[in-house]
């Protein structure tokens, strides 16, 4: 199992896109949301993967995550099996330095929110921030993706 490192911020602007240099729509469901753990069914365009996540850290910054690339007949099947309802998101990818950025568009009953992830070889890792990026939220469970399905963004008082 691997350990994942990364960062969370609020994006302040849409310039990312035009900075972007690849982007995909997502639709995933968890099959398992529990506190420590989840299980998610993702499907990327024509990919679908399975991952399993474990506890976050204290600080937010790294939990294990093992993920796996399944057919995506399966993943439509399994996907069917999510309580809850589903993600809805475009991903777009900006390079900054030697990290990418991965931003998150939200759809649905998260429409307006839009999330940056960075993903760290350690925790000390230094990061060139792009102009886009604002408060870092890295550790608030409000923006967990898994979490966003019973407390979606609209639902949250400005």
């Amino acid at each position: 199992m691997a350990l994942e490192i990364e960062r969370k911020f609020l994006v302040v602007d849409d310039s990312f896109k035009i900075e972007s240099y690849e982007s995909a729509h997502i639709v995933q469901g968890y099959i398992c949301r529990e506190p420590g753990k989840s299980v998610r069914i993702r499907i990327s365009d024509n990919r679908g993967y399975i991952t399993i996540k474990g506890k976050s850290s204290d600080n937010g910054l790294s939990r294990f995550e093992w993920e796996k690339e399944i057919s995506l007949n399966d993943a439509n099947e399994l996907i069917k099996l999510c309580p809850g309802g589903v993600i809805d998101k475009i991903r777009y990818k900006v390079k900054s330095g030697d990290h990418i950025f991965e931003i998150d568009e939200f759809f649905g009953d998260n429409i307006g929110l839009v999330v940056a992830e960075v993903e760290l070889r350690s925790i000390s890792d230094v990061v060139i921030m792009p102009h886009f990026i604002g408060k870092e939220v890295t550790g608030d469970i409000r923006y967990y993706n898994s979490n966003l399905l019973n407390n979606p963004y609209i639902s949250w008082s400005k």
